[in-house]
């Protein structure tokens, strides 16, 4: 398993945390997101055939900013 972090801005809620993560559990291969509010941060667990990039691409059209 390949684990990836970011830190990002413009969680400010539950209903957005919870939009975030299903969004990223759609990905093919991710096994785990955790989504901290409190740090801005956000770790994603995953397997093949997920990539780097797709989690990347996902939290970005997901209309997050990552920093």
């Amino acid at each position: 398993m390949d684990r990836v972090h970011y830190k990002i801005s413009g969680i400010s809620n539950e209903n957005m945390k919870t939009q975030l993560k299903n969004s990223l559990e759609k990905v093919d291969g991710v096994n785990q997101v955790c989504v901290d509010m409190a740090r801005g941060t956000i770790e994603v667990i995953y397997n093949e055939p997920a990539t780097e990039i797709q989690i990347k691409s996902c939290l970005e059209s997901s209309a997050h900013v990552i920093e």
